[in-house]
């Protein structure tokens, strides 16, 4: 999938887009609506406040890799549009990673922006190094055992080592 992705030839703020969502797997609209504002490079963690979240708690999104290669745009927003029809700091559609992927050639039953979220968890819970609790918290699950299964994560052992 990052293989695909970085051969992706649309627009930057497209494929930082996705970029972005691999590696934080926060929900598409958390990602459109992120403003440069929210994140703290020094510490690279991105705090998301609760009127953002899903569930209305704030929520932050650490990162070990350095997020400043995504900011070297002086716009507010992080998922701008890159449409001459619409202002630069309006966010980028909901439909923008859904096509970039259907550009890459992936189908609809195969990847989607939301996808990301379903296919870190299968990936961090399936390698057995990190605690899923660890996983379900970085996923902004409120209450683990409720969402797990729509994950495919039921039964699962945990893993000894976390986050």
């Amino acid at each position: 999938m990052l293989r695909a992705i970085s051969e992706y030839k649309g627009t930057p703020e497209t494929l930082y887009a996705m970029e972005l969502l691999a590696l934080t797997f926060v929900r598409p609209g958390e990602l459109r609506s992120a403003e440069w504002s929210e994140f703290d490079f020094d510490r690279a963690v991105w705090a998301i406040a609760g009127e953002k979240m899903k569930m209305r708690r704030a929520h932050r999104v650490p990162s070990r890799r350095s997020l400043s290669r995504f900011s070297a745009s002086s716009r507010t927003s992080v998922a701008p549009a890159a449409s001459f029809f619409r202002p630069a700091e309006r966010p980028m559609s909901e439909n923008t990673i859904n096509a970039a992927l259907r550009r890459l050639e992936f189908k609809q039953d195969e990847m989607t922006a939301h996808g990301f979220r379903s296919a870190a968890s299968s990936v961090l819970n399936e390698s057995g190094l990190w605690n899923p609790d660890a996983i379900e918290r970085q996923l902004a699950h409120v209450e683990p055992d409720a969402v797990r299964g729509a994950y495919g994560l039921c039964g699962m052992a945990s893993p000894l080592i976390s986050i």
